[in-house]
């Protein structure tokens, strides 16, 4: 068996169905063995980067391994992008790619990668953007190294691994000689009893003292499974649900004790509820720079902070837990609640929550076009049950993360910490891959489209039903923004979109243009009916600003705040 074939032979074993790559010679017998696999689906993509995001979107919700492949060089270095989003997002993800072959090793060969001789160096680049990268020197090692490489990918907190492949590897007459069962053994990630004793009594002294204890969820509750856990331990002990606005929808958003996104673009009731709190239980989440705004020094100020996360290294971040549980979050959740049970006798009095300050926002027309807040109501109120929307990176995040409200089922996923700005345009379509029974529903700035919609193509060549939703305003909204916070001035930010729905209908596809909300409930009505691919290209106006304060303790302390510093760095 040549070393392709079995690579696509241990992948099979684990449960990988689909693999995203870009064409190459280095990886042609890849391709091949694909080909001849009854339970890969190959889908190549125009571009690498894209293939590199969709492999994200497979992993995403479903546990398992996002798979994706370039050939050497250029086409390998494409993928970067995709493995620092697994890196940052926590998804487990193997990147193939091609390598030179070693024979001409340091004469600059076409696509040499070996760092000699003024040639890129593949191996350390691919090792600063992973987990750990793999250079495969023997035939005979392929299925050690392939094993390796899948199980480090889900080990703890899960992350992109990657294996160069060299060329002379898949040479005529070289073979796989003893192929065998790839096996995945990976050891949950379960709470020390000890840990989680300690906090159990920490929690219910608090609640003995009527202190106020807050709940913090984020995307690693979610990825873990622990909605049920946290529904339980919320309304058995009267916690107020905070979440972030990757934690959108663990529980109902619409549940009593639900108070919404604490971030700076959140909710002003979830604000309130953190700012009153003596306890802040931390599950699943980083507290990364959105949701503790930028790393706000006194924010644990007069806190007592519990985190619960499946990496040790979140404690050591910018926020030093008082007390630390190293788990994954649906058992430690169960634990928690388990233990407190023990130590809690009788009804907890009841928790003092303020309404949701989003359901009652008015939302001001400045133009005759479309609010985008408005839009993000739209999609929120049509998203089918466990329906997954999308974000990518501008000011439609903010719009989105703050409008739309989710039931349990559903899920909500932003652009993560690395940040691209068309991670999620392309990841939908690994994502409806992996879950072809869930509405996958992308809302976009037209930047974020225009940098890569042309996986539209393969979307339609696929038959694979995803909507794009375009906050189409001809500019770079939150640049501009930014610019004009911080330098009174704006610049380059502006700039002319295409006919967006006239290209995704050449393209195949279905496409809209819309220019008020009942256009396009119209619209997202025919989307959700027509099982196609998708674009609804909507017109939304410049004058509306999402919101936002620097503050957790509200947009007029916020802009207080900011005028005060630049009062002081002028002075």
């Amino acid at each position: 068996m040549k070393v392709y074939e079995a690579i696509v032979r241990g992948l099979e074993d684990i449960g990988v169905e689909a693999a995203f790559g870009g064409a190459g010679e280095n990886t042609a017998g890849l391709m091949l063995a694909l080909k001849h696999s009854q339970r890969i689906r190959p889908i190549i993509t125009r571009h690498e980067q894209a293939a590199s995001f969709m492999a994200c979107g497979y992993a995403m919700y479903t546990n398992k391994l996002g798979f994706c492949f370039a050939t050497a060089g250029p086409g390998a270095f494409n993928l970067f992008s995709g493995l620092a989003v697994a890196m940052s997002d926590s998804y487990p993800v193997l990147a193939v790619s091609g390598y030179a072959s070693r024979k001409w090793q340091g004469w600059g060969s076409l696509n040499e990668t070996s760092g000699m001789n003024r040639t890129p160096d593949s191996r350390a680049m691919f090792a600063a953007t992973t987990k750990k990268s793999f250079l495969l020197t023997d035939a005979a090692d392929t299925c050690d190294v392939l094993e390796e490489a899948v199980n480090l990918a889900f080990e703890g907190r899960p992350g992109p691994v990657h294996i160069h492949v060299p060329e002379d590897l898949t040479e005529r007459g070289v073979e796989v000689t003893d192929v065998r069962p790839i096996r995945l053994d990976v050891a949950p990630v379960l709470p020390d009893p000890a840990v989680v004793e300690e906090i159990a009594s920490v929690l219910a002294d608090a609640i003995a003292r009527r202190k106020r204890i807050v709940a913090l969820a984020g995307f690693g509750a979610v990825r873990s499974g622990a909605g049920a856990e946290i529904k339980r331990l919320i309304e058995r002990f009267n916690f107020p649900l905070l979440t972030t606005l990757d934690g959108k929808g663990i529980v109902s958003e619409g549940h009593p004790l639900s108070l919404g996104v604490f971030a700076d673009s959140g909710h002003a009731s979830a604000w309130k509820a953190f700012r009153e709190a003596d306890v802040v239980l931390c599950i699943g989440n980083s507290l990364n720079q959105h949701a503790t705004f930028n790393y706000r020094r006194d924010l644990f100020n007069g806190k007592l902070l519990v985190h619960v996360n499946i990496s040790g290294t979140e404690f050591r971040k910018a926020y030093k837990p008082d007390h630390a549980l190293l788990s994954d979050a649906r058992p430690a959740v169960a634990a928690l609640v388990e233990a407190l049970e023990r130590k809690v006798v009788g009804e907890v009095p009841p928790a003092k929550v303020d309404g949701r300050d989003h359901e009652a926002r008015p939302i001001t027309h400045v133009t005759g076009q479309i609010h985008p807040g408005e839009l993000a109501q739209a999609i929120g109120r049509m998203l089918p049950e466990r329906g997954v929307l999308l974000a990518d990176a501008g000011a439609h995040l903010a719009w989105l993360g703050y409008y739309v409200e989710l039931e349990e089922g559903q899920n909500f996923r932003k652009a993560g910490s690395f940040g691209p700005m068309a991670g999620h345009v392309n990841g939908a379509i690994g994502l409806k891959v992996a879950q072809p029974d869930r509405t996958v529903v992308v809302g976009c700035g037209d930047g974020c489209y225009s940098l890569s919609g042309f996986e539209l193509m393969t979307a339609v060549e696929h038959d694979i039903p995803v909507i794009w939703v375009i906050f189409d305003d001809q500019e770079f909204k939150l640049i501009k923004l930014y610019q004009m916070a911080t330098y009174l001035e704006t610049a380059l930010v502006e700039f002319r979109n295409p006919d967006f729905a006239g290209y995704a209908r050449a393209c195949g596809a279905d496409g809209y243009r819309v220019e008020t909300i009942e256009e396009f409930e119209d619209a997202f009505h025919a989307a959700l009916r027509s099982g196609r691919p998708t674009v609804i290209d909507a017109r939304i106006t410049r004058w509306a600003v999402p919101h936002y304060s620097p503050s957790p303790d509200g947009v007029i302390a916020g802009l207080v705040e900011a005028l005060e510093e630049r009062l002081r760095q002028s002075s």
